[in-house]
């Protein structure tokens, strides 16, 4: 098994954005389509890529991608690939399904004979005719697009956003694969002061900590594929340890979170202490309009409200409205703010240089880019906040 084709899967509107990751971490031929990005790799990737990548959503090994508009055909092409390479004979191997614009639209019925399949294979190795499923976990997921067939095996677990630092939430959290690819976007480096003035639980602050310091977004976490057999423990235990050697300990960094809700402060403060970068951001409750700083040059990225739900839209548009005093006071600083509003740059009165569409889960929202001007030249390292 010298090399395999992999998946990493990413929110659409990002497929570029983890293909730019992906090229960092010196992968080259990629094939960058609608929600992935597939590439070949030697087996060592998949701690690698699980560990570091920020802004996919999973990863995962592609078994096989054949037409399929019978039952028979996902049968027989099911069973024809290479199974037992890589699912030993007490695993556990749950079917998940997803079809669209296919002739095989029952999905449970294709998961049962993409079950059914496997199952098959795997006699032909294993001298048993009943399964008992209770070792290592490998979730299999048929896919049908326009009756082709995509097989796949999950090395993730829990989705990559699950960092291991969120364990309490509040309302509608940004999950941490956008907040770090809202990050890459802006280009923002860690010399430069970053505030976000609707932090929430501190989604966007505790990200670019992370990215500031070269920290593995993966590294406080496990993965389902540590307890394959395929992947010794050594290979994870060398790329942890590579990750570890990794890490900018003396970055100093400029970062706030400021939300109005003293609620979400707590919980901000809590998770940057679960990820073991508190002493790294300055969290502190207060109103988005009254934000100043002492630095010349800075980013303001930010996710704030909405106004999905029509009860809210008279209160969220005041609200971009005053931020307008924000822009003239930080005139030198750049601003980056995701929201589905329409009207954001009517009510701000100022023209974005440049746009993008982003989905924030199920939401089709625009990634707004106001350049501030190029800095002087830097006398000096990066100061910390007061």
């Amino acid at each position: 098994m010298s090399k395999v084709e992999l998946i990493a899967t990413a929110a659409f509107g990002l497929e570029a954005i983890v293909a730019h990751e992906l090229r960092k971490l010196g992968y080259e031929e990629l094939k960058v389509e609608n929600g992935r990005v597939s590439f070949m790799a030697d087996i060592a990737a998949i701690p690698r890529c699980n560990l570091w990548l920020r802004t996919a959503d999973r990863l995962l090994i592609k078994m096989g991608e054949f037409e399929a508009r019978t039952f028979d055909e996902l049968f027989e092409k099911t069973k024809a690939l290479n199974w037992n390479d890589w699912i030993p004979g007490d695993a556990q191997f749950p079917v998940e399904g997803k079809s669209i614009k296919s002739q095989l639209f029952s999905v449970p019925d294709c998961q049962a004979i993409v079950k059914k399949a496997i199952v098959e294979k795997m006699k032909q190795k294993h001298t048993i005719d009943w399964f008992p499923e209770t070792g290592p976990r490998y979730r299999v997921e048929v896919a049908l697009l326009s009756d082709r067939a995509t097989l796949t095996i999950d090395s993730s677990g829990a989705g990559l956003h699950k960092r291991g630092y969120r364990k309490l939430s509040g309302d509608a959290p940004l999950k941490e694969t956008l907040a770090a690819a809202l990050i890459d976007i802006s280009r923002w480096k860690p010399d430069r002061a970053l505030i976000d003035p609707f932090c929430g639980t501190g989604t966007i602050p505790i990200e670019a900590a992370l990215i500031g310091r070269n920290i593995a977004p993966g590294l406080g976490r496990v993965f389902v594929a540590e307890s394959w057999p395929q992947i010794p423990a050594r290979i994870w235990k060398q790329h942890r340890d590579e990750a570890r050697d990794m890490i900018v300990q003396d970055q100093p960094l400029g970062i706030r979170g400021i939300d109005i809700d003293p609620n979400a402060i707590k919980l901000a403060n809590y998770h940057a202490k679960e990820a073991g970068i508190n002493n790294l951001i300055s969290f502190h409750q207060g109103e988005a309009r009254d934000l100043n700083s002492r630095y010349k040059y800075g980013y303001l990225i930010s996710n704030p409200p909405y106004g999905e739900r029509l009860s809210e839209r008279d209160e969220v548009e005041r609200l971009y409205r005053e931020m307008t005093p924000v822009f003239q006071r930080l005139d030198t600083w750049s601003f980056y703010i995701l929201t589905s509003h329409p009207s954001l740059e009517k009510l701000i009165n100022r023209k974005s240089s440049k746009r993008r569409k982003v989905y924030n889960g199920r939401i089709q929202c625009t990634y707004y880019q106001f350049y501030g001007p190029k800095p002087e030249k830097l006398l000096g390292p990066f100061a910390r906040p007061e």
